[in-house]
Formats: C-alpha cells, structure tokens, sequence
C-alpha cells in the first residue's frame, strides 16, 4: 500500500513538472515584435511599433548606442524567445557599416542616403548588433590625423633647421676663436715682405678672423691687382692659407 501510493505521488509530481516547463515554454513563445528603429546621427534611438515586449520600445534613448572614437555600435539585444519578430533599422545619413551580426538578418538597402537593415524570425530571441562609422564623422578624424601628420613633419624640419643652424654657428666661432689664438699666439716675422704685404699680415693679425680679398681691397684702398698678386706671394711663403668659399676666397693667418 505504502509504495503504491509513492508511486502516485512521484507521477503527480512528474505530470506537475511538465505541465510547469510547457506553461515556461508557451510563455517564453509568447513575445512578439513589430517595429521600426531609427537612429540619429548622435546615437539617440527611437523604437517605435508594436510588440508585447515590457521595454522594447523607447523614444530619445541613448541606452542601445556607445561610441568609440569614430565608431558607432547599437545592441538591441532581448534574451527572451520570440515567437514572431520584424524590424527594420535605420542608420543616420552618411552611415557606413563596418560589421553586423542580427538574428533574422533580411538585407541592407539604401534610401535617401541612408543605410536599412531588415530582419523577421521566429521562436528565437532578438539580437540586433551593428557597428558603423558616419561618413562626415570618419572625413573628419582623417582631416584632423593629417593636420597632426604635417605639424609633426613641420616640427621636423624647423628642428633639423635649427640643429644644423646650431651646428654651423659652433663651427663658425670655432674657426674664429682659432683664427684669435694663432693671431694671439704667433709671432710672425715681418722680414723679407715689401710694404704691402706687412700691411696684409698686419690687417689680418689685427682683425683676427677670416677676409676676403675684397675686404682687404676695401680696408687697405688697395688695388684689386694688387691685392691678388701679394696674396698669392704670403701663399707662397706660408704665412696665409687661402680657403674656397662659393665664388670668394676666404684668406687667414696660417696655424703654425
């Protein structure tokens, strides 16, 4: 007696649990949706239509949008299962898609310069998962990376400019500093040259830098024949250097 009535009660207990996972089950069927989503160009959602579900439809919302630099991702996603479901999204003008993954997925098509996606399912849930980019959005971010990339290679080059402006100044008082020290430091023995020519070692030991034959010309009143010609006999007995630069001469004392 005792066991038949434990297995009454294990079948009564078997019929509830069926009769609770098919009322789940009829229930869980039992959403349904109809609707159109429109998204501006600013991420705002308008779901609007008709569905059973408790909070699928929403106006002005930001809850389905999150954006990343330049990218867009909109997630409409319900758990639920869905009996019957349509939808027809439509991106803001100017929207280019760079991935998608929907249930039910229908197609894209343009209108009006704006991007629709169509889908329709059943006994499943909603998924509606889209990652895009605005056209103008996206030109700009290029625009402004191009303006950094030519700051940057302006830096650049005014940098470079200036190191080897830098350079070239060190290397100049270098050469002018030389030029004082053997001026300083070097006796030079006027013996043996005719006026013009003390006159010539004189001007440069006195100025202590570099000259032209021009400036020698200028600072003597000398004639440029002459110049010429008792610059070259210092040359010769070694008392001058004489260094090529562009189309002049530069002469100074020579270093001991």
């Amino acid at each position: 007696m005792h066991i038949k009535n434990l297995q009454k009660n294990i079948v009564i207990l078997f019929v509830f649990l069926i009769l609770i996972f098919s009322f789940s089950y009829v229930c869980a069927e039992d959403y349904f949706a109809d609707i159109q989503i429109t998204v501006d160009d600013t991420g705002v959602v308008d779901i609007d239509g008709i569905t059973n579900h408790p909070d699928l439809l929403v106006e002005n919302s930001n809850l389905y949008t999150y954006k990343k630099q330049s990218y867009w991702l909109i997630n409409i996603t319900k758990k639920e299962v869905f009996s019957d479901y349509i939808y027809i999204l439509t991106l803001p003008k100017g929207a280019i898609v760079n991935h998608i993954k929907t249930s039910g997925f229908g197609g894209i098509e343009e209108e009006s310069g704006k991007l629709i996606i169509s889908g329709t399912g059943q006994n499943e849930e909603l998924s509606i998962v889209v990652q895009y980019q605005i056209k103008s959005t996206l030109d700009e971010q290029r625009s402004f990376d191009f303006i950094i990339l030519i700051t940057l290679v302006l830096l650049i080059i005014i940098l470079t400019i200036f190191l080897v402006y830098l350079v070239f100044k060190n290397k100049q008082k270098e050469s002018n500093k030389s030029d004082v020290e053997i001026a300083d430091k070097v006796d030079y023995s006027l013996k043996g040259l005719t006026d013009r020519q003390k006159e010539i070692v004189q001007l440069l030991i006195n100025v202590k830098r570099p000259l032209t034959q021009v400036d020698i010309q200028n600072e003597l009143k000398m004639p440029k024949a002459a110049v010429s010609r008792n610059v070259h006999s210092l040359e010769i007995k070694g008392l001058i250097e004489i260094e090529k630069v562009g189309m002049s001469n530069l002469i100074r004392l020579k270093k001991p």
